[in-house]
């Protein structure tokens, strides 16, 4: 499989503006000059997509040891260089075919890379990562009809002061169709994730096990330039002597650092003893955020290590030096230390990246109790790059007028692994629950609430009464494709560029 599949949501991780995008961790020689083959041939110039993303993949890609065609020897032959790039007419096809996931590379079966992205318009690209969509405002997932290729909608939430959070539409609603017309496997990406504003969702409920319309319609409107805020609900829970805080951290976003930090900090002045970490739709984000919320739970123990990014060969001499645990955010504030000896952390499939990152981090120092389901297994680190070889190819903001205007492609490869202080990263298969529990289409709750399936769970490992919670949902279903590490957008050229329907 080339191509990486959603679980679909209907809105976007916000992400960070700022220098080191998603979940990086920047080797100390990025931004140096990329090496370009000798200018003897115009033809060269006619592939600049093929050839920007080449001479990226072959000095920072984490497999390109593994890969044949990204050896060093593979410009020594200009013209023989040439016709390899030629050799794919569009850049995609050219793009996943070195990545280390192709046939030719591990195999029929092997899927080693399942994050690395390449996407037409860079902008786009960068726009999804810092936050900037257009979007109503709906988190949602999608899911098959058994025997069938029609799909139904559940609602995950609805992002703060969103369109749709202003409309008759809440967690655990289903729809099954967007205009009149029932949701299948053709029209899906048109309908939800098309260029039309605004759309009307046809409601349908959920009665002894059969999903049927109900008549009712929600019409939801996108707004442009949309910024999630990932701090969905925090509050205090008093029960049984424990004051536990809860948070639902949706996204590693650096612009909401220091709003995190007054989360905790609140925490902090209500004597929080205990706390739950909701990550259960976080699909990752920031590495700096990452750091600053395991700093917040576990203590500004600046001296010991949280992660150590392990990169190619090319690229590890030198680099490699560890992350340690931090005392203040990225804008030098001080950050709110709760010291706790253990902490549980709420997952699913759609948990991914900088949240398993936090939960792997903080292994060797804190109990951390997991609870819901297996987490993705992304483990590895990501950067994103365009055509600009002066500055390496990666990408800055404030160089803008330096990209090649004959090449627009943006592209986010994998460039290593982080291990925790004890040198463990495997876990590409995820992170496995301590208490497993899947979220029950039936009986969602209120997030925040204590009866929440998830967060009464944990609050009932907390209080020692586990005999309360039953430990199988009365209705679960499977969707249609596997989640990574952010959601969609409501781009759908964008999505175009990332996702290969389901068949």
């Amino acid at each position: 499989m080339k191509r990486i599949w959603f679980l679909l949501w209907a809105v976007l991780f916000v992400f960070a503006s700022c220098k080191k995008s998603d979940d990086n961790i920047v080797p100390e020689n990025m931004g140096e000059q990329v090496e370009q083959p000798p200018e003897s041939s115009k033809s060269l110039a006619d592939y600049p997509a093929q050839n920007f993303m080449w001479q990226t993949m072959n000095v920072y890609y984490f497999w390109q040891d593994d890969v044949p065609d990204l050896a060093d020897t593979k410009i020594d032959d200009l013209e023989a260089y040439v016709e390899f790039l030629s050799s794919e007419a569009n850049p995609a096809d050219f793009f996943y075919n070195i990545c280390n996931n192709h046939e030719a590379v591990v195999g029929e079966d092997a899927a080693i890379d399942r994050f690395s992205v390449a996407v037409e318009n860079y902008k786009n690209l960068v726009n999804s990562l810092q936050g900037v969509s257009r979007s109503n405002g709906l988190e949602f997932q999608l899911y098959l009809f058994q025997g069938s290729n029609d799909i139904y909608g559940v609602v995950t939430y609805v992002a703060l002061d969103s369109d749709a959070s202003t409309k008759d539409i809440k967690r655990g609603d289903i729809f099954v169709g967007v205009n009149g017309q029932n949701l299948n496997l053709n029209n899906y990406l048109d309908l939800l994730f098309g260029s039309e504003d605004t759309y009307t969702l046809n409601m349908a409920d959920l009665v002894d096990n059969t999903i049927t319309d109900n008549g009712k319609e929600v019409t939801l409107t996108k707004i442009e330039n949309f910024a999630e805020n990932p701090i969905l609900v925090s509050t205090v829970i008093e029960q049984a002597g424990n004051k536990i805080g809860y948070i639902m951290y949706n996204s590693f976003l650096a612009a909401y650092d220091e709003q995190l930090n007054n989360v905790f900090g609140d925490f902090k002045s209500q004597g929080v003893n205990e706390l739950v970490l909701d990550l259960r739709y976080n699909g990752g984000g920031r590495v700096t955020s990452a750091i600053q919320i395991a700093s917040s739970i576990y203590g500004a123990r600046t001296d010991e290590v949280f992660i150590r990014p392990r990169f190619n060969s090319k690229l590890q001499p030198g680099n490699g030096q560890p992350n340690n645990f931090t005392a203040t955010t990225l804008e030098g504030t001080a950050i709110n230390e709760l010291n706790l000896s253990r902490v549980f952390i709420i997952t699913t499939g759609g948990t991914a990246s900088a949240s398993e990152l936090v939960i792997n981090g903080l292994e060797p120092y804190v109990d951390v109790v997991q609870i819901g389901t297996t987490t993705v297994g992304k483990n590895e680190f990501s950067n994103t790059f365009v055509d600009d070889p002066e500055n390496g190819n990666f990408y800055d903001p404030n160089r803008e007028e330096f990209i090649n205007p004959d090449n627009q492609w943006g592209i986010q490869p994998l460039l290593g692994r982080n291990e925790n202080a004890d040198g463990f990263s495997d876990y590409t298969a995820g992170l496995l629950p301590d208490f497993e529990l899947q979220e029950d289409i039936a009986n969602l709750g209120t997030l925040g609430n204590p009866s929440e399936p998830l967060l009464a769970l944990a609050l009932s490992r907390i209080s020692g009464e586990s005999a309360k919670i039953s430990l199988q949902p009365a209705f679960t279903a499977e969707v249609f494709s596997n989640s990574i590490w952010y959601k969609p957008t409501n781009n759908k050229a964008l999505m175009d560029g990332l996702l290969e329907p389901f068949n």
